[in-house]
């Protein structure tokens, strides 16, 4: 303002000349108020003075917002994964908080499903050493007495052959399990879809298993109301685990005399149930029949053959179908329930409903 004051005083025609376009702009408006040198330039320099303040003052408000926000970053980096950005801001800042915070929570996610990935790679491999290193010991052990010549006479010899025989058994059906458990839970595994009749399907397996299931005194019967249930599927899968529940039934339902596959349909889905009437399985234990390797005896007892497996190779070849199974137990009933989508194109939508 003194500078500007100065020039005027010293350059005349320069004021002049501002006089006349004042005079001409005053006229205009009738009015002589707008230039008068206090009622206008000093307010105008102040109202600018004002905004360049206030925008200076934003923008190192913003930038101590930001310098807080890398603070808190660089905490959580630090190893604090359970902690989140906790002030709530405007603008871009607040997608800058909610970006962050959302970051550290699919972080967290990531790290926790590795955990998982490892711990049940950890316990694959001692369920898988366990289970393979019973059966060995005793083929070491029986092969070796057959070496050392520690046996009296043939039929001891065919004895400890017998017993080798059957622990290598396990020892093929382990692997096999465990091959088919990994090929069933790879993500791109194939599933070939093609139209069959369920009910056909079931009364074939259960004709199968007539005769072991007679050499236990179990009676195995179809229940269904429907003459025919055509719908798409994979046979070949579907028929190991129709395979798993009826052998687990006659594995481990203990004094059953009966397993019956019930067959419903309901809207678009198959509803098939595999249940016998044995020895009921405990409540804390069914939440967990689908784990791998679980067994409901806690002993890992070999005296009735079994990896641990079927019923996980069933969770996820049904799941693969888009469909989905539980378990129930009570003192009549052991049942096995799964329903499937009956058309490829309605499996997807069965999944969302779930």
């Amino acid at each position: 303002m003194v500078l500007f004051t100065q020039m005027l005083n010293n350059s005349p025609d320069l004021s002049d000349a501002i006089y006349r376009s004042k005079n001409i702009f005053a006229n205009s408006l009738d009015s002589d108020i707008f230039w008068s040198g206090r009622n206008f330039v000093i307010p105008f320099f102040v109202i600018i003075d004002i905004l360049i303040v206030f925008w200076r003052l934003i923008r190192r408000y913003r930038q101590m917002q930001l310098r807080h926000i890398i603070n808190e970053l660089h905490y959580i980096a630090n190893g604090n994964y359970d902690y989140r950005i906790p002030f709530e801001l405007r603008g871009d800042l607040s997608k800058v908080v909610d970006s962050i915070n959302g970051l550290v929570d699919s972080t967290v996610a990531a790290i926790e499903d590795e955990r998982a990935i490892e711990k049940s790679k950890d316990e694959l491999i001692t369920n898988v050493s366990h289970d393979i290193r019973t059966p060995l010991t005793s083929i070491i052990g029986y092969l070796g007495l057959i070496e050392d010549r520690q046996y009296q006479n043939t039929d001891e010899i065919l004895k400890y052959t017998s017993i080798a025989y059957k622990k290598a058994k396990q020892m093929k059906s382990l692997v096999e399990d465990l091959f088919e458990y990994s090929k069933v839970r790879q993500p791109s595994v194939p599933v070939i879809n093609v139209s069959f009749d369920m009910v056909q399907l079931l009364e074939q397996l259960a004709a199968d298993f007539e005769l072991e299931a007679k050499k236990k005194d179990i009676q195995i019967l179809v229940d269904t109301t429907e003459s025919q249930l055509v719908m798409d599927g994979d046979t070949e899968k579907l028929v190991r685990v129709f395979n798993n529940l009826i052998t687990n039934g006659l594995k481990y339902g203990t004094h059953a005399d009966k397993i019956i596959i019930k067959i419903e349909k309901a809207k678009n889905e198959a509803v098939i149930t595999v249940q016998n009437n044995g020895q009921p399985i405990p409540r804390e234990a069914l939440d967990q029949l689908f784990d791998r390797f679980y067994r409901v005896d806690e002993s890992r007892s070999q005296e009735i053959s079994g990896t641990g497996l079927g019923l996980a190779i069933t969770q996820n070849i049904v799941n693969l179908h888009g469909g989905y199974i539980y378990a129930q137990s009570n003192e009549d009933w052991t049942s096995f329930i799964i329903h499937l989508p009956l058309h490829k194109n309605q499996a997807k939508a069965l999944s969302d409903n779930r």
